[in-house]
């Protein structure tokens, strides 16, 4: 039997995407062409579509399709733009379909350089500085922040003087490999 992936990701983007706020056109273009099950391992290809979390290597995770397109909207992705998927490699491929020059690396990967725009697939408790510190002057970082249940998708935004953020929605992936809550004994 022969699974039609094609049907799947418009399924996924008219129930998941669509019905969650996700209004910009370009962006659904970009979800309904680039093949979430080219980045699933095979072993768990059948949950390239489901609303869930999805863990392509040890420790690492697509963000479900309902949360990661919110956060490429929110970061407002534009043509020709430097990206940084850190961890992401459904994001990342997204933003190459909108027209993105995208560098791909892992979260635990020091980051450097000037970058349009970075996003991170997975949690992490607290952001690195280094990560705001790449983004150039009107650049943004999307990211889930998460030290309980339930994580805040996070939107940092450079200024020339600052980096400013807000939060976004609700969230609940995993943590990153490597970025859980550092444990410290207290009376």
């Amino acid at each position: 039997m022969s699974v039609d992936f094609r049907a799947l990701r418009e399924t996924m983007v008219d129930s998941q995407v669509r019905t969650q706020d996700v209004t910009d056109f370009a962006l659904i273009d970009a979800l309904r062409a680039f093949p979430r099950e080219s980045v699933t391992p095979p072993d768990r290809i059948w949950l390239a579509y489901a609303d869930a979390e999805v863990e392509y290597a040890p420790g690492r995770w697509m963000l479900r399709p309902r949360d990661v397109a919110k956060l490429l909207q929110a970061l407002r992705p534009e043509r020709g733009q430097k990206a940084l998927a850190l961890s992401a490699p459904y994001a990342g491929g997204v933003l190459e379909r909108l027209g993105l020059a995208v560098s791909r690396q892992d979260a635990a990967e020091p980051v450097a350089g000037a970058w349009d725009v970075i996003v991170c697939e997975g949690a992490v408790t607290t952001v690195p500085q280094a990560w705001t510190d790449a983004l150039s002057v009107g650049g943004r970082l999307g990211i889930v922040e998460r030290e309980g249940p339930v994580g805040r998708a996070m939107l940092y935004v450079r200024t020339e003087h600052s980096v400013g953020s807000r939060s976004l929605f609700d969230s609940t992936p995993p943590v990153l490999g490597g970025f859980e809550p550092r444990r410290s004994f207290v009376f």
